[in-house]
């Protein structure tokens, strides 16, 4: 059971991990946390278009409820709208706390929940606390008649219409896109991206062709993983058919980003040195946060400019570090964009798709792209994984960063280790980074250098270096 309970949220197969029994002890605990915690005895909750989302928030309501939190429903929207309930009052209702039942870009039998309390993230150890106490809570509960009694005294969740507040202000808060001036695509993968976005576009005026706007949990055409190539490849094919320069799409939960023009794919970190020249083009000086898997052209790009911080990949990270800096953007390689310029400081991949199209009322995409390829080249490879346990994942990376003390005698010229997550060596013309994940028994892997030839260096040497490390562990 313990393995639902991950670094960012709790995640696990419906019915298999997450039954009737979890779901409302998960629920109830949670309650109590937000009694000790939080001023508001209250608590919003939103879902995906999972097939077993709406199961999901029954179970979830009568937790929250069991213990004394007033529930209010949310229903399927996307996962920025329970975060922006967080931070707004809606129809008289203020609560700093919510809960998204989401998949995220997970296969159609997954579920699980992001959890905001105090408009901060709860994650990492608070999600662990949560999973040690989780056992005892259900040998407490009397199986099926204690949910059925929860079930019995507790009236229906007043519905919110929080989704009309959020369509409200983005609206005007973009008002400077009415009549864009060019045609875009928008690929939504059958998630709720389109519940946010489509009445926005119609209220500006914007032009646009849709792709998999109807919510479809089964995700009937393509997975909704911008991040992944074969992904986009439906909404390559309709820019090129219909000749639209601007392409969007959206993960199943709308909280990752992929923008594209004619001839190009803008990855997360990309994007951060766009998003942060406009904001020196509005004189702010700007502070931006990267995790560690962004190009060092972001890094160097930025800090012309402003100044860039490395930190921990994860979305939960980012929000607390960008509060704790008062910074004004934070970016992650697979299109979480986090914005505390104009907004309120978390991913949502609608409000950046918007401010993205900002940057073409200043910019025409031919020029946006040439400005991509004046940037310093660099030769990367794409991020790789690399299968173990979760027993053996964080000690992998221990042991690799005593190995890389005394390096083997033909190893590349170490120049530093970054160590705030996993290990980013620096090398004298690029480095590679070695990191456990925090959601799955991988290492991800990623290298960059100013030629091929140093780039597959490094990886060769780093990838050995590890190889023998592992295998020593065996033995």
């Amino acid at each position: 059971m313990q393995h639902i309970f991950r670094e960012y949220d709790i995640r696990g197969i419906f019915e298999k991990d997450l039954n009737q029994q979890v779901v409302f002890g998960i629920g109830a605990l949670l309650g109590k946390h937000i009694l000790d915690s939080a001023p508001t005895p209250k608590v919003h909750i939103g879902y995906d278009a999972r097939t077993h989302s709406p199961q999901l928030f029954e179970w979830l309501s009568l937790g929250f409820k069991s213990v004394g939190i007033e529930v209010f429903n949310l229903g399927l929207v996307p996962t920025p709208v329970a975060y922006f309930v967080a931070f707004n009052t809606i129809d008289s209702i203020t609560c700093p706390n919510s809960v998204m039942i989401t998949g995220s870009h997970n296969p159609p039998q997954y579920n699980g929940f992001k959890i905001t309390i105090n408009k901060a993230p709860f994650y990492g150890e608070q999600i662990r606390a949560l999973g040690a106490k989780l056992p005892e809570m259900l040998k407490n509960l009397e199986s099926k008649a204690t949910l059925e009694s929860a079930d019995s005294k507790t009236s229906t969740p007043t519905k919110l219409n929080a989704l009309e507040h959020y369509i409200a202000y983005l609206t005007k808060h973009f008002s400077s896109l009415q009549n864009f001036p060019y045609p875009i695509a928008v690929d939504c993968g059958n998630g709720v991206g389109s519940v946010g976005i489509e009445q926005v576009l119609k209220n500006l005026n914007i032009n646009y062709t849709p792709l998999f706007f109807t919510p479809d949990g089964t995700f009937p055409n393509h997975h909704p993983d911008p991040s992944e190539e074969e992904n986009l490849h439906d909404l390559k094919a309709k820019m090129k058919e219909e000749n639209l320069p601007i392409g969007i799409a959206f993960d199943g939960d709308a909280d990752r980003l992929a923008l594209l023009t004619s001839h190009y794919n803008y990855k997360g970190d990309e994007l951060a040195i766009l998003f942060a020249k406009d904001m020196k083009r509005h004189f702010l000086s700007p502070i931006v946060i990267g995790e560690v898997k962004c190009s060092q052209v972001m890094y160097d790009e930025i800090n012309k400019i402003g100044k860039a911080v490395m930190y921990k990949t994860g979305h939960s990270n980012l929000k607390v570090k960008l509060k704790e800096l008062n910074a004004h953007l934070a970016a992650e390689m697979s299109g979480h964009l986090f914005f505390n310029d104009r907004y309120f400081g978390y991913d949502d991949a609608i409000y950046a798709s918007l401010r993205a199209l900002e940057l073409f009322l200043h910019y025409s995409p031919s020029e946006m792209e040439a400005f991509m390829h004046s940037l310093p080249r660099l030769y990367s490879t794409d991020e790789e994984k690399i299968h173990t346990t979760e027993e053996q994942k964080f000690a992998t990376i221990n042991a690799l960063k005593s190995a890389l003390q005394t390096p083997p005698s033909d190893f590349p010229h170490i120049k530093d280790v970054i160590d705030i997550d996993g290990l980013r060596v620096i090398f004298d013309n690029g480095w590679g980074l070695i990191r456990a994940s925090n959601t799955t028994p991988v290492l991800v892997t990623r290298f960059e250098a100013t030629s091929q030839d140093d780039c597959e260096n490094y990886r060769n040497h780093l990838l050995a270096l590890l190889k023998k490390v592992q295998d020593s562990h065996k033995n």
